[in-house]
């Protein structure tokens, strides 16, 4: 067996790749989507239930009747954008429920026909037939509403298999056109009929007129004549009578001037009332037409447009004018005096507009996207029927000129002035709006606070997004039927209240710089039931939980809670939304957290005080304070000794009211005999002159051991209490093992003091001597007691004892 080579291993895994790639995107088990998999054939896959399907945006060149005869529910059927040259309807022959099939933007030349009983929509627009492809077939698709047909050339018997349908839709593709025999279009029976003549061709206008006698609504695509005027065929005066068209769209018309004036007349004499002209280029040199055919033309146009006719709203869009010699003021006066509702001029870089000179019918009128200015319709009497005003993307730069311009309207409701220039610095002149002004959109300008003071009293919806508004001034404004007030995209610190305001319903704040909005909002304004204020930088902190307690309460009023509103600061919070955000109740309450402090300050100072006096800290601190004292001075009256040097073997530390057993047993038998023990007692060695204190210290430091005579009587000497103090000092201090303990008398716990600590702790951890009752035990106590203070004192310390001696013999 040979190796598997590479070749063969790429061909396996671009197969599995394929095979995974036209599986259906199964919406439901109705539905199967396969478009844009890039298939060369119908997959064999489908699901048999399927309803829907989707082949659309692939390479598929053929069908054929083995790929669709087990799907008979198949209702919608998609193959449009493919690779089709060929088409047999009788492939769909067992498809009986087939309603919907589309095969537009195909290569299909020829078609086999056979008659689809159930189909509603057939589109086989923008393929390459030379003639229309209409079967005598189809005269018996009785449900057909929507035709898509595509074709070179159109004669009268194309649709003479048709003309007894009752269509709702029929769409033409007429690329590459060559022929149109007139009057071909009147045999169809249809309510919209769409024509998308060749862009690079000059239009018949013969197909226009049928159009026009055809169909209620007639859109023409690519409406462009370069030949010159004097080839242009005028309609025939008959015409008019036969036009059933009442809308009319012409989408890219390219055309010399006087050919749009024809088309116009012919329009406004029609049943025509809407017409709408996109991308509209009317052009020159006006080639044979002299002034003396073209003036007329405007003549008659002029006295046209001051009848009544069937016309309510003409829309012109994208409009390029390159005839540059061309006296725009009479096209303007041509335009302010026409007789309709609604007028349109979008996009024509139109720099002004005149006032009709009598009371103009218009109802609506949107200037969008030209280059007007402030001086449009001031001082203009005549539009007192005017409804609708829009003029956004315009260069108007004075709002006080817009409200005077706006005062002589008296029906005027909406005025759009968004996307301009406009400024208002709260000039000395007031501003004059139309009494009848209800919705005013100043959005996408450059107005700042004082916009409050020139705004119509009567508003009640006010669009302000996208200023630079910081604040709304109290008592500026007083617009008491406002109720939709969007402030969304300015320069807001927080949100504004509603004193003058007083109906407000709905405020948008959004995209501001609202760190943390006020909670008492919805008190201020009671009647808002709706608040957008997210995407705004708020600043977590505990200002912020009034709010969004607010929230809580306030049942749903907040618009976008809680995506929209999430916080930006601190760092360590940002993307948190506020609704997951908690701080707690002693965190945020200045008063319940002073008071929490100063009870937990007094509890405290309570329980050190009670360790105080329990422990009495005062006479530990007074004893490490006079310990310290003592250091000092000694170290200042004698600085140069750097060691103390031991004089005494002990120092005993005892009661007074066990002095008689110190003198008659400790004393004699430490000191007399071989041996003996130099002892320190304070009767005999502290020295006149210095504190109790100071000789204490003194001895317990040139001691080399201390030791203490225990029993009950020693427990209630203060003395002795700062002696053990001192000595256990040192052995800290000293990492030494200085302290002899001699229990005298046993000493009962609850006898010992509490500040006594340190003896308890002596008693529980080290060993002591506790002296016998028994004599025969008390050779042993002696000898046991001096092996602990057994050591060398230096020779000069002991000439010194003998001298001590001599002196006080």
């Amino acid at each position: 067996m040979r190796p598997l080579t590479n070749t063969y291993v790429f061909a396996c895994a671009f197969t599995f790749t394929l095979w995974n790639n036209i599986q259906p995107t199964v919406e439901n088990e109705f539905i199967a989507n396969y478009s844009n998999r890039l298939l060369t054939n119908v997959p064999k896959n489908i699901p048999v239930r399927t309803q829907v399907l989707d082949l659309s945006h692939n390479r598929i060149s053929g069908v054929s009747i083995s790929e669709f005869i087990y799907l008979s529910d198949l209702q919608v059927l998609n193959l449009s954008h493919n690779l089709i040259t060929v088409l047999d309807f009788s492939v769909f022959v067992f498809n009986e429920n087939l309603e919907y099939l589309d095969l537009s933007h195909n290569n299909i030349l020829k078609v086999y026909c056979l008659t689809l009983a159930c189909l509603r929509h057939l589109d086989l627009s923008y393929n390459k037939f030379t003639a229309l492809p209409i079967c005598q077939e189809f005269e018996n698709m009785f449900h057909l509403e929507y035709l898509g047909l595509s074709a070179m050339m159109i004669r009268r018997s194309d649709f003479r298999y048709i003309k007894h349908l009752e269509l709702h839709s029929v769409f033409l593709t007429l690329g590459n056109f060559s022929l149109y025999e007139p009057q071909s279009l009147t045999a169809l029976n249809t309510r919209s009929l769409h024509v998308d003549f060749a862009a690079n061709q000059n239009f018949s206008f013969s197909l226009l007129y049928d159009g026009m006698s055809t169909s209620e609504n007639l859109k023409i695509v690519n409406l462009i004549y370069t030949l010159s005027y004097k080839y242009f065929p005028s309609p025939p005066l008959m015409l008019l009578k036969k036009i059933k068209t009442t809308a009319l769209i012409l989408d890219t018309v390219d055309v010399q001037w006087a050919i749009i004036l024809q088309i116009f007349l012919l329009i406004w004499y029609s049943p025509v009332e809407h017409l709408t002209v996109r991308n509209l280029t009317f052009r020159g040199p006006l080639g044979e037409l002299t002034k003396y055919d073209f003036l007329p033309l405007l003549s008659s146009l002029e006295q046209l447009i001051s009848l009544d006719g069937s016309m309510k709203a003409l829309t012109l869009e994208h409009v390029r004018n390159k005839l540059y010699y061309f006296n725009q003021e009479i096209l303007y006066r041509q335009f302010s005096e026409m007789n309709i509702a609604n007028l349109t001029i979008y996009d024509a870089y139109m720099p002004h507009m005149l006032c009709p000179n009598r009371t103009s019918p218009f109802q609506y009128l949107n200037f969008s996207h030209n280059a007007l200015t402030d001086e449009l319709f001031q001082n203009c009497r005549t539009l007192m029927d005017l409804k609708l005003l829009i003029l956004q993307r315009n260069k108007f730069e004075s709002l006080l000129k817009v409200s005077f311009m706006t005062s002589r309207m008296k029906s005027l409701k909406y005025l759009d002035m968004s996307n301009n220039l406009l400024r208002y610095d709260g000039a000395d002149a007031r501003c004059q709006w139309a009494a009848s002004l209800t919705e005013l959109d100043l959005s996408s300008n450059q107005l700042a606070d004082a916009v409050f003071e020139c705004l119509p009293v009567n508003i009640r919806k006010l669009d302000l997004q996208n200023n630079q508004i910081s604040s709304v001034p109290k008592g500026m404004a007083d617009l008491k039927s406002l109720e939709e007030l969007n402030l969304a995209s300015n320069r807001l610190a927080d949100l504004p209240g509603c004193s003058g305001f007083t109906s407000l319903q709905f405020l948008n704040t959004e995209m501001n710089s609202i760190l943390t909005p006020s909670a008492d909002f919805f008190q201020s304004c009671p009647r808002v039931r709706e608040l957008q204020a997210g995407h705004n930088p708020f600043k977590c902190s505990c200002e912020l939980q009034d709010f969004i307690r607010l929230e809580r309460q306030s049942g749903g009023k907040l618009f976008g809670w809680p995506s929209a509103y999430t916080c930006e600061y601190p760092e360590g919070l940002r993307g948190t939304e506020l609704k997951d955000f908690h701080l707690s109740e002693l965190a945020c309450n200045t008063t319940l957290l002073l008071v929490t402090a100063l009870l937990l300050t007094l509890v405290l100072v309570a329980v050190v005080a009670f360790l105080c006096i329990y422990l009495d800290v005062p006479w530990y601190v007074r004893m490490t304070w006079q310990w310290t004292q003592t250091k000092r001075r000694a170290w200042h009256n004698h600085p140069g000794e750097q060691e103390t040097v031991l004089q005494f073997h002990a120092f005993i530390s005892y009661s007074e009211r066990d002095a008689l057993w110190v003198k008659n047993e400790l004393i004699p038998n430490l000191e007399k005999g071989e041996g003996s023990v130099q002892l320190c007692q304070h009767e005999r060695n502290f020295i006149p002159g210095k504190s109790i204190v100071e000789n204490i210290i003194n001895c317990i430091e040139k001691s080399y051991k201390s030791i203490f005579v225990l029993s009950p009587n020693f427990v209630q000497s203060e003395w002795c209490h700062y002696e053990l103090y001192f000595a256990h000092h040192k052995l800290f201090s000293e990492n030494s093992n200085s302290l002899i303990l001699i229990l005298l008398e046993h000493i009962p716990p609850y006898v010992i003091p509490a500040r006594y600590h340190k003896l308890k702790a002596l008693m529980a951890k080290r060993t002591y001597l506790e002296w016998p009752k028994e004599r025969s035990k008390r050779a042993l106590f002696w000898a046991n007691l001096r092996a602990a203070i057994n050591i060398n004192l230096p020779i000069a310390i002991e000439a010194n004892k003998e001298q001590s001696d001599v002196t006080h013999t």
